[in-house]
Order: structure tokens, then sequence, then C-alpha cells
């Protein structure tokens, strides 16, 4: 489990988006969705410090009238690695050592330097970005690319981001160890302070669509998770705002046991190729079943508005064995119960693109372009903290041909960054052959 946090409120539509989609809270403008939202660390365990740099989580789970629809993604736009099955290398790697029950950056380092697609997150992650001012001043990301699938079949991929209202702001490591000596669930309080006080906090749902044909028009591959999607060559539109306004009644109910996934889907919106998130499809559903039981899906906080119409029965902790009037029925298709095959929950029949069943390297890795682009976009001071911040951390591991190894991925990204960190853990350049 992570330290985490939730809150309830509604997504109120603000585009019309019917000529792309079919997800329902997209279809009209003012229509007004029910909504749930966990933040959460990525890497440190639950009763950890939320002044830890982490990624944090940010899931959002629509309740409409098809049924639950999860985003689930992070603060950040990007992720370690592009392909699933090296996850649970990764997980392993970030969490403590199995010897000494510690965070090590000697391991995780030591996984990354032979990582070269990390170095985009891991150039976000150490800016104060890693480090949030509270849950309420972080934006979200899909992460993900998807299908948009519309009324007539026709698809085109989409990525989601949340921006904060209340704009994007952190913590510096100075001001996070103040902070940690004063109260380590600084964003909890921050986000529960302002709902109570009725400063309810919004975020402006942005998408971002690329056509099927204009895949293969980048440096990069659209689909790959250490991607993000450059607002400069992919416009970014406005399609509606979410609103905070409720605190979790009773933290176990409603926060530990929501239940999101990046498989919940609805009519309209379908996975991409992504290799991660093709990964992420079913381990979701199998952590839930492992950690709230095989009907989770009957926890309040998970059940859908609509009216569930399945034949899944039996198992622990069911409830709903009977609710359809004929329990001996626990099948479909039959001629006994009024439940239809329904078009609209088959998937579209798009043709598959990318590689994203094979272990083959994808063609357009470009490891480092976006990260030195993002370093670049920095100002002198942010550039400043992420050196110090990475340092931190990297001039803690005792293996130097690791070192050298990240400082050659930060110099390929943008030469000044990897020469600044060189400097700081005390190389000069003659030590390196580029």
């Amino acid at each position: 489990m992570q330290e985490e946090q939730g809150a309830f409120g509604y997504f109120e539509a603000s585009k019309e988006m019917s000529e792309f989609t079919m997800v329902a809270p997209f279809q009209t403008v003012g229509k007004k969705t029910e909504v749930a939202v966990r933040f959460s660390t990525v890497i440190h365990g639950k009763g950890s410090p939320e002044t830890a740099r982490d990624p944090r989580g940010f899931a959002v789970k629509f309740y409409t009238e098809q049924g639950n629809y999860d985003i689930v993604g992070n603060n950040l736009p990007v992720f370690f690695i592009r392909d699933a099955i090296k996850f649970p290398d990764m997980v392993h790697s970030l969490k403590p050592s199995p010897e000494t029950n510690k965070q090590d950056p000697n391991r995780f380092f030591d996984f990354f330097s032979h990582v070269p697609e990390a170095t985009h997150m891991l150039t976000r992650l150490y800016t104060d970005l890693g480090i949030p001012k509270g849950y309420q001043y972080m934006n979200g990301s899909s992460v993900h690319g998807f299908k948009w699938v519309n009324s007539k079949g026709e698809v085109i991929y989409v990525k989601y981001s949340w921006v904060s209202k209340q704009g994007e702001k952190n913590l510096t490591v100075d001001e996070a160890m103040k902070q940690q000596g004063m109260d380590w669930q600084h964003a909890t309080v921050s986000l529960r302070n302002a709902i109570e006080e009725k400063n309810f906090p919004q975020w402006d749902l942005y998408v971002q669509l690329i056509k099927v044909e204009d895949m293969h028009s980048f440096d990069f591959w659209p689909l790959d998770a250490t991607k993000d999607w450059p607002e400069d060559k992919i416009e970014k539109i406005k399609i509606g705002t979410m609103t905070l306004n409720r605190n979790p009644v009773n933290y176990f109910e409603e926060v530990e046991s929501i239940a999101f996934s990046p498989g919940s889907l609805i009519p309209g919106v379908e996975p991409s190729e992504d290799r991660l998130l093709q990964g992420r499809l079913f381990s979701y559903f199998d952590t839930h079943r492992h950690r709230l039981g095989p009907n989770y899906l009957q926890v309040k906080v998970n059940q859908p508005k609509n009216k569930v119409v399945n034949y899944n029965s039996d198992s622990y902790a069911s409830t709903r064995n009977s609710d359809y009037g004929n329990a001996d029925v626990n099948y479909q298709p039959s001629a006994r119960v009024a439940v239809k095959d329904d078009a609209k929950y088959t998937y579209s029949r798009a043709k598959l693109d990318g590689v994203s069943t094979t272990q083959q390297k994808i063609s357009k890795t470009n490891d480092y372009a976006q990260a030195g682009e993002f370093y670049r976009s920095l100002s002198k001071k942010d550039k400043e903290h992420l050196v110090s911040n990475l340092v931190g951390d990297l001039g803690q591991v005792r293996d130097k041909e690791t070192q050298k190894t990240m400082i050659k991925y930060f110099y390929r990204a943008d030469k000044q960054f990897g020469m600044d960190v060189a400097k700081a853990l005390g190389f000069g350049m003659t030590d390196f052959i580029f």
C-alpha cells in the first residue's frame, strides 16, 4: 500500500467531444458526472512522509451512466520504463533493500544505469516537482495514450492532462525538511482543509488527439510511456473542469477500499498498443482481488451508479447473487433473461499498430531529446535545484562506473546538464568518453 488521500466531487464538461468519442461524460456541454479521486505516493509505502521525493499517483473515477470509467495516471506526464515486463524489477530497485530494509540509491541507480529511457522521468522527478506542496497543487496526466472511438467506429488516439487551477506548487529540499519536522502529512492536511473551508480544489481537463494516420509523424513513438506529447506539436484542448467538494467520511471505506484500474473502461475508449499500458490492464485487477477480495466491485465506493448487469456470482463477501431475480442463471446469453449483447460494448476493429506483444525494441527510442528539452525549459534556479537534488542521491552511489553512466545519460540530454552533475560529483570531463 502507498501513502494516499482521496476526495469526491464532480466533473463538468465544457466542450462536446461526440465527434471523437462516445465516452459519456464528454458528450454534452454542461453535463456533470460524479467523481472520486485518489492521490498517492508511487514508490514509498503507507505511513511514509508526504515530504519524500516520489511521483504521485493521480487517479479519477467517473461514475457514469454506462459504468465506472477510471483515468489512472501520475502528476508527471511520463514514466521510468516503456515495457511492462520490467515493472517488477523497477519497483524492486526503488523499494527498500530486502537486506537492510532501507531505500538505497545504490540499488535504484544500478537499475537505471541500464535503463537509458528513464532519463526523462528522472530529470523531471529530481526537480522540485518531486515534492508537491499539496495534492491540490499538482497537475496530472494519463501518461499513456488511449484510443477514443466515436459512434461511427472511427478511432483517434488521446492523452489526458489535468491542470490545477490552484497552480503547480512544490517544496524545495530545505522546505521539505522543515515541513517534515512540523507535519509530514502536509499534503493530506492541505487538501482536507481546503475542502472543509470550501476552497474547493479544481482542475481543468485537457486532451491531446493524434489521428491514426499521423502516429508516425514524430521523432518519437507516441505510445512510449517515457515520452510527453509536446504542446507545440499536439494541441491541448480543454474539455471540462473537475471540482472536489467532499472529504471522505470514513478513510478505510472510501479511500483505502477504492479500486482504480486503467482497464476500467466504458464505450468510446479503448486501450492503445502502449506496452506498459498493456501490462497494467490486467495487473491492477489482480491486485484488487488480492487486496480487497474477489468481489471488490461490490464495495460501495467501487459500485457504479447504474444497475450492474452481469452474471458473476458467489465467492468471498458476495452480496449480489440474486440481484437479477433469477439466481439459477449465472451465465449469458440465455433465453431466460432479457440481457442481450450490445454492440456499444465491443471493441473497434482498428488495425493494431506498433509492437505491443513482442520484446522487439521500438524503432524510435530517442531516449534523451525530451529530457534535454525539459531541462532547457527550466529557470536557472530550477536547474540548480535539479543538479543539487540529483547529486544528493547519486553522490551516495559507491560504484563510480554507475555514477559515470548516469552522467553520460544527462550529458546526452544536455551537455551543460551532464557537465554540472559531473562537476558536483567531483569528475572532470577528461574522465569520460562520449
